[in-house]
């Protein structure tokens, strides 16, 4: 029964990572525990302009938290994932000189998430990070490719396209244009365009 208390605990923190990346962060793809090839497997993970990545790792106890720190990704931060990380975890349960250097921490207490440490730095992702980050993209894109089947997602999206025309420009319910979809990614910077 503490197995399922405890599973239970850390999908609350989970769902709470990824309410807080966002709203107050405002990531607008953020994946949660998903797995893939590099072996890291973030419980919150988002994305913002330009490709910033946020990571948040949720912990239920002291015990948790210190059996993290033990991990390759940990010992090695330039083989982490995320341009910023943080850990989350109930109030009191980490205290703020165990953290690791340029971590920042969220406590969450009373159904609110605080930020209690802002990490001083923005640019711990390093190459090796962003090839783990694409992987874990890849995998996830390739996870909901398979759930369309037998469409690919470029099917998808051009079958989105082909409804918007057939109904006279409106999409079926549930289906947003690419105008009104909030996706920083399909954005150019003015810089961008020469």
């Amino acid at each position: 029964m503490g197995g399922s208390a405890h599973t239970m605990r850390h999908a609350v923190l989970v769902e709470k990572a990824v309410e807080w990346l966002r709203r107050h962060y405002r990531c607008g793809i953020i994946l949660s525990e998903q797995y893939c090839a590099t072996g890291e497997v973030p419980d919150a993970i988002g994305w913002k302009g330009q490709c910033r990545s946020v990571v948040v790792e949720c912990k239920v106890s002291r015990a948790d938290f210190l059996a993290d720190g033990k991990k390759e990704f940990r010992l090695r931060p330039e083989l982490g994932l995320g341009c910023e990380r943080f850990y989350m975890a109930p109030a009191g349960i980490i205290k703020h000189e165990e953290l690791p250097k340029e971590w920042g921490l969220l406590e969450y207490s009373r159904r609110e998430v605080v930020l209690s440490v802002k990490p001083p730095r923005k640019d711990l992702r390093t190459p090796a990070g962003m090839m783990k980050e694409m992987n874990l993209l890849l995998a996830s894109l390739r996870r909901v490719e398979v759930r369309i089947e037998p469409q690919s997602i470029t099917d998808f999206l051009k079958w989105k396209n082909r409804m918007l025309e057939y109904n006279g420009g409106s999409l079926p319910e549930g289906l947003l244009s690419d105008a009104s979809e909030t996706n920083p990614h399909l954005v150019l910077n003015r810089d961008e365009v020469s």
